[in-house]
């Protein structure tokens, strides 16, 4: 990939500005038609074949040599003595950030609710929890234990009896962490599966793995277009697209800092965007300077740079207020507003995914540990969509219960709205329920 010399650098008040700042934002998500094929292939192979096809798969795809299904399940004191392995400080900082995550989302849970009106009519609603869900867990070295927590914590606080979580181990590695979250956050079952055929296990169900309602988890691109196939069979959250963080700074926040935030998330990989937004053009010198010098630093230097040179940049604007509408305008997964004073802005950002509120408040603690969920939307879709948290595993249904006066006046008003229709059952039904003398 051939990359510019040095990070982008736009500025508001060019002519050109909204067509750069355009170019900089597109990001194809669509598979292209090999991969399409693929996945179509592997979802039929699981749904006619089920085990034998996902034992099959594993072998081809994960390098793996295993007898049967059995070899693919792992049982509950598997992650229990992954919670023995992994190192008291671990297992610390995980137990503290689980007990963070599910304080916040016990304060999304929604209750059921009704009212009466005056004629006895009951109008409510009932919030009943999703039967089963299932986690897709990327496995081997790119693994996440906070994502396990950040997944299964919130389906658990809303009442999700059964929790199946889905994570491969390419030739054989097992990532500790991942099983140890696992346990804490109360995953139910697990099976050593991934790809295009995990989903369609967890969608269409297999003799061994059970059918969820909705499928939630980050996957690559077999992952993803895998859950674009079987939405309708079940729920998913979403597509994501790639890592995203846009910092707003009056100038006054150490270039240090801002560098390595941005840095965050251009690590995680070579289409993550990291984009800077300042009124202040001297600093936004300072910040390049520290990008230029931090970036040799970093473990994930060549991943962090093509992502920084090929889609970051260092956005000037006239002022906060034009800031703010930038901000806006890419309704970015992450929004860090590190300024002074920034509640007097809140009530002007409409998109976005996260706020991090002032200089202190890095994007890496709501990655980790400081309790909503990291779980976000990508690619402007913070403009309708919101981030994973209780209500999405669960479902609402509508309560009606009409007294006999309820339902002589309600029959009247759909009555005339039925036949004007033409949906003459629909009205004749609603007429049986008129009381003659009403």
């Amino acid at each position: 990939m051939t990359v510019p010399a040095a990070i982008r650098r736009l500025n508001a008040a060019d002519a050109d500005f909204a067509r750069h700042l355009d170019h900089l934002l597109s990001w194809e998500s669509v598979s292209d038609d090999g991969v399409n094929a693929r996945v179509l292939e592997i979802i039929q192979a699981v749904r006619s074949r089920g085990d034998a096809a996902l034992v099959e798969l594993t072998q081809r795809f994960d390098g793996l040599e295993v007898a049967g299904m059995a070899d693919l399940i792992l049982p509950r004191a598997r992650l229990e003595q992954a919670l023995e392995r992994i190192t008291p400080e671990q297992r610390k900082a995980l137990e503290l950030a689980a007990e963070r995550v599910r304080l916040y989302h016990e304060r999304q849970k929604q209750d059921s609710w009704t009212y009466i009106e005056a004629d006895g009519t009951v109008l409510g609603q009932k919030v009943t929890p999703l039967d089963r869900a299932g986690l897709y867990v990327p496995g081997g070295k790119a693994s996440y234990p906070s994502s396990v927590l950040m997944n299964a914590i919130p389906a658990k606080v809303a009442g999700v009896p059964e929790v199946v979580m889905v994570v491969p181990t390419p030739r054989g590695e097992v990532n500790e962490l991942v099983l140890a979250a696992a346990c804490i956050a109360g995953v139910d079952r697990v099976f050593t599966i991934g790809g295009a055929q995990a989903v369609a296990a967890l969608a269409y169900g297999t003799e061994s793995v059970p059918p969820v309602d909705k499928i939630v988890g980050p996957g690559n691109i077999y992952v993803a277009t895998a859950k674009r196939h079987v939405f309708g069979q079940v729920g998913i959250d979403m597509i994501a697209g790639p890592s995203e963080i846009l910092v707003v700074c009056d100038g006054q926040t150490d270039p240090d800092w801002i560098a390595m935030d941005l840095f965050s998330q251009a690590e995680h990989d070579e289409d993550a965007q990291a984009i800077l937004v300042s009124p202040d053009a001297a600093f936004l010198d300072r910040v390049a300077e520290s990008i230029a010098r931090l970036l040799p630093t970093l473990e994930r230097e060549a991943i962090a740079r093509i992502s920084m040179l090929g889609r970051g940049a260092l956005i000037q604007v006239a002022d906060m207020a034009q800031a703010i509408e930038v901000a806006n305008r890419i309704a970015p997964e992450h929004l860090e507003l590190s300024v002074e004073n920034p509640e007097q802005y809140l009530p002007q950002i409409r998109h976005a995914g996260a706020i991090f509120m002032g200089r202190y408040t890095a994007e890496a603690l709501g990655d980790y540990c400081a309790g909503p969920n990291h779980v976000l939307p990508t690619s402007g879709t913070a403009r309708f969509s919101s981030p994973l948290g209780v209500y999405d595993f669960q479902k609402r249904s509508s309560i009606i219960h009409c007294s006999a006066e309820g339902a002589s006046e309600l029959g009247r008003i759909a009555s005339v709205l039925a036949r004007g229709e033409s949906l003459t059952a629909h009205a004749r039904s609603a007429e049986y329920r008129i009381k003659a003398d009403s």
